[in-house]
């Protein structure tokens, strides 16, 4: 009887949980290619109904919020893997711009920048993720594997430069985002080359894309 009674529930949210996974993955398509897009088209292409996908989120801007703070714990989450690999230091950060760049990290920052409110949550989490992403810097420098002048703002531009090629279908984009990576990975390891122009972007400049 009870276990009757639980098995619809736990379709339902089954079901619902899929719809979600789908929502986000279309929202994160639709809103890179087209910012100003309406909310409507994240539910065709996540192929739910408009009122699905509004049980879930109330609006826009709540959608734009959720998918900005998932990807910063998917970024954060690279750098604490990152930090605790103890292989090779340049082995360690270049695997993490990799997966970085697999995984869509920055795809939508200059996308999405200032058309939705920073949280007091995403702010904080902002921070964790500036400092871990310092500390990763900080060793590949001491390993002397990383140019010195190297600063988080450098690695957040360099992944939303890479994830701003759009040629061809989803392999070929994706092969020669890698493509270019690897040259930049060759021109971040010339630790005796000559100094870079100007510094690198401050955490309140690439703060400051986020408001209106």
């Amino acid at each position: 009887m009870e276990t009757t009674a639980r098995a619809p529930m736990s379709g339902r949210k089954a079901q619902a949980a899929r719809n979600d996974t789908l929502i986000r993955e279309a929202a994160r398509a639709v809103f890179t290619a087209d910012p100003d897009a309406p909310i409507s088209a994240v539910a065709e292409q996540a192929g739910v109904g408009i009122s699905a996908l509004y049980r879930r989120y109330k609006s826009k801007e709540d959608l734009l919020q959720k998918l900005a703070d998932e990807g910063m714990d998917r970024y954060l989450a690279q750098v604490e893997a990152a930090l605790a690999d103890e292989r090779d230091a340049w082995e360690a950060f270049a695997g993490f711009m990799r997966r970085c760049l697999d995984i869509g990290a920055g795809s939508l920052t200059m996308r999405l920048a200032g058309s939705f409110e920073v949280t007091e949550e995403m702010s904080r989490k902002g921070r964790e993720i500036h400092l871990a992403t310092t500390r990763l810097l900080e060793r590949a420098k001491e390993a002397g594997a990383l140019r010195p002048e190297i600063e988080v703002g450098d690695v957040s531009v360099i992944l939303e430069h890479l994830h701003g090629i759009r040629i061809g279908d989803d392999e070929r984009m994706n092969r020669l985002q890698h493509r270019y990576l690897a040259l930049i990975l060759d021109a971040l390891r010339l630790t005796d080359a000559e100094k870079l122009p100007g510094p690198a972007p401050t955490w309140q400049e690439l703060r400051g894309r986020y408001d209106d």
